[in-house]
């Protein structure tokens, strides 16, 4: 089962709904939700993050009620506004140098524990809406991620359990402000800039993801392929990233874990390539989706 965060254009609140992709049509979930999901998840307001905290089987009846419910959508993933799958995650926790390649190009050795940082929620942006370079840089770049998003709250879980904890997958770019991280040790300034965590288009759940461990990814630049890698290559492979950070503090269900960039980033390129105005950044994991952002500079 595929999720969304939409809202209608026009919507007056402003909230994200949840809704089921089945082809490119939407389906509310609160409208078609059966008794046992309206129990589990009975206080307002409805969102992704709470409904990937539902039993097993009450999200396999919600799979099969969408499939009969086509008809009754609200819209398509194409006209209807898409967030972050997740827009409220409590943590945004990112890999750095996790393929050996990327370290080697960024002239680090490979690290021997997960190199970990955060980004927050004012980075977090859907498919379509522009990543907006701030006048403070002049060296963004990309990052093409798989991202996984915790289903069960964990702590000191293990390796060879920690999948278990995973609601789905999706794509997501680590937009950096290179000028910005390299100023100090310390990454976050260069890291969680507003619109710098786009991600989607939607949180494919792991009835559809046979192993999360066998996903490809490409980054693409304007139609160019400027990343290509297998999670494969993973310094770290996502349940070890899972289990260490695990030992420290407790995951709680939406929290975006972004699993680090292959090579082929901008700025270790010669001459370096950096996002500008006008271009169009795409990270694509086959079986998971297209991620698509246009680079708009700060007015």
């Amino acid at each position: 089962m595929r999720l969304v965060s939409y809202r209608q254009d026009g919507a007056q609140d402003g909230s994200w709904r949840p809704g089921v992709v089945v082809g490119d049509a939407v389906i509310d979930v609160e409208a078609i939700a059966g008794s046992d999901l309206q129990a589990e998840l009975s206080q307002a307001p409805w969102s992704v993050r709470r409904l990937i905290t539902a039993s097993p089987g009450a999200l396999a009846q919600l799979a099969q009620d969408a499939q009969q419910a086509v008809g009754k959508a609200v819209g398509t993933i194409n006209d209807l506004t898409i967030g972050p799958p997740v827009p409220d995650p409590d943590k945004i926790l990112c890999v750095g140098l996790n393929y050996l390649e990327h370290a080697v190009e960024a002239d680090f050795e490979a690290p021997p524990a997960p190199t970990i940082f955060a980004k927050f929620r004012n980075s977090l942006i859907g498919p379509g809406a522009a990543v907006v370079i701030p006048s403070a840089t002049k060296e963004a770049d990309y990052e093409g991620e798989i991202a996984v998003v915790i289903g069960k709250r964990c702590r000191g879980v293990g390796v060879a359990d920690a999948i278990g904890h995973v609601a789905g997958v999706m794509a997501f770019n680590d937009v950096s402000a290179r000028d910005l991280q390299m100023q100090t040790p310390q990454w976050t300034v260069g890291k969680a800039v507003d619109t710098f965590a786009p991600c989607g288009p939607t949180l494919v759940l792991m009835d559809e993801i046979a192993d999360v461990q066998q996903l490809e990814l490409t980054t693409r630049l304007n139609g160019e392929i400027v990343q290509h890698a297998s999670a494969t290559q993973m310094i770290h492979p996502v349940a070890e990233v899972i289990a260490f950070l695990s030992r420290s503090m407790t995951l709680e269900p939406g929290d975006i874990i972004a699993t680090g960039t292959p090579a082929g980033v901008g700025f270790v390129r010669e001459p370096p390539l950096f996002l500008k105005d006008g271009d169009l950044i795409e990270v694509d994991i086959p079986g998971v989706g297209l991620l698509s952002n246009p680079i708009v500079a700060q007015r």
